[in-house]
């Protein structure tokens, strides 16, 4: 008699059981390796959508308190400064009801296609946002959620200045994940001067582009240095780094994704263990009987383990090739079909995980079935006999 073919055949006398324990073992599999993406998925999206040659200057004692707009001068005289721009939040509202719904900011014209050169914005649409004090360039995902195109105007109500800004979208920023509304800053300033506020002389934060990624940390350096003992110092950070604090919720999250991620393992292996103990009960006798014609207890324990294993072995490959399958065909739809599913290409399983989601379906089945193979390979004939009859 074969070991294995042996093995198998207890497994298939009852398909039905089998097959759910399998099942469930596969979907538990199949959520862990899925939620294990999590981790990679966030750096890699950080990493899409931040460039490794621009730093975001702001303030120190944080985003809310502004720069003075003298410092962006300073700034674009620096060594290794290609380019730098402002950002100052106007708060508009499109629909006043429902209150500020996307980001829009105060921008210079002439630097936006060099500070964000890598955003591949049309050249005309550039031309055009310098030419037209009243230009607005749009990102993709704002024009589609408002169902705005090139050439309309819109209104944007002033919500923390009390000015209404009317506005001519000239171009796209070419992607879906981009919110962004970007007009003149000189247009701002000139609103507010009409309306007896003052001109616009502060910023938000300066984005500044550098001319070598080895350059970044010591332009950062040099930048916060200048301005160590002035009315408004400085932080200067990587744009990856910038955009990781607004993450930085979703960092416990992944704490929190991990700890049930846990403790889906630790319910696998009460389900594979549960059927394992099914299993040897039903089969006491035979085991008794297997005994009595010589069968050590050694090769009774093997037995019943590598039935535990096996179930969850092949439950748990399943699994974890349904996860891959599922994130490879998201990867896919957001690159090509659906680029609105962009974020979730980010989260994929890889050879690491997959690995990972195999090998903890392996210690599943031998943690399930090592407790019950013992108790019934340590049992004499005679008291299993009894048991029985």
């Amino acid at each position: 008699m074969k070991f294995l073919p042996f093995v198998w055949r207890q497994l298939v006398r009852n398909k039905l059981r089998t097959a759910l324990t399998a099942g469930a073992i596969g979907l538990a599999v199949a959520l862990v390796c899925l939620l294990l993406t999590m981790p990679a998925g966030m750096n890699a999206l950080l990493a899409d959508v931040a460039s490794n040659t621009r730093i975001v200057v702001h303030n120190e004692a944080g985003l809310v308190y502004p720069l003075p707009y003298a410092y962006l001068q300073k700034i674009r005289s620096q060594p290794g400064v290609v380019a730098a721009a402002s950002w100052t939040w106007f708060g508009g509202a499109f629909r006043e009801e429902k209150g500020v719904e996307f980001p829009n900011f105060a921008v210079e014209p002439d630097p936006l296609g060099v500070v964000w050169e890598d955003w591949n914005m049309d050249p005309q649409a550039l031309a055009d946002f310098r030419r037209y004090r009243d230009a607005a360039i749009v990102g993709r995902g704002t024009l589609l959620k408002n169902d705005w195109k090139i050439g309309d105007t819109v209104t944007l109500k002033g919500t923390i200045w009390p000015v209404d800004l009317r506005f001519r979208i000239v171009g796209e920023i070419p992607s879906e994940r981009a919110p962004h509304f970007w007009f003149q800053r000189e247009y701002l300033d000139q609103a507010l001067r009409a309306a007896g506020l003052g001109g616009l002389d502060f910023m938000g934060t300066a984005w500044v582009r550098v001319d070598d990624p080895a350059r970044v940390g010591p332009v950062m350096r040099d930048i916060d240095a200048m301005f160590r003992n002035s009315e408004a110092i400085t932080a200067s950070e990587t744009e990856k780094s910038y955009f990781a604090n607004f993450f930085s919720m979703l960092e416990g999250f992944v704490t929190i994704i991990l700890i049930v991620t846990g403790l889906v393992a630790l319910c696998i292996v009460f389900i594979a263990a549960n059927t394992a103990s099914m299993a040897v009960r039903e089969r006491i006798g035979e085991i008794a009987v297997l005994k009595a014609l010589g069968f050590s207890r050694r090769l009774i324990f093997g037995t019943l383990l590598a039935e535990a294993v096996l179930l969850a072995g092949v439950g748990g490959l399943l699994g974890a090739l349904f996860s891959l399958v599922i994130t490879r065909v998201i990867h896919a739809q957001a690159e090509g079909w659906s680029p609105a599913l962009g974020p979730l290409g980010s989260f994929i399983v890889t050879e690491t995980i997959l690995v990972q989601g195999l090998f903890l379906a392996l210690f599943v089945g031998m943690l399930s079935g090592v407790v019950p193979a013992f108790g019934a390979a340590r049992r004499s004939v005679a008291a299993t006999l009894r048991e029985v009859f």
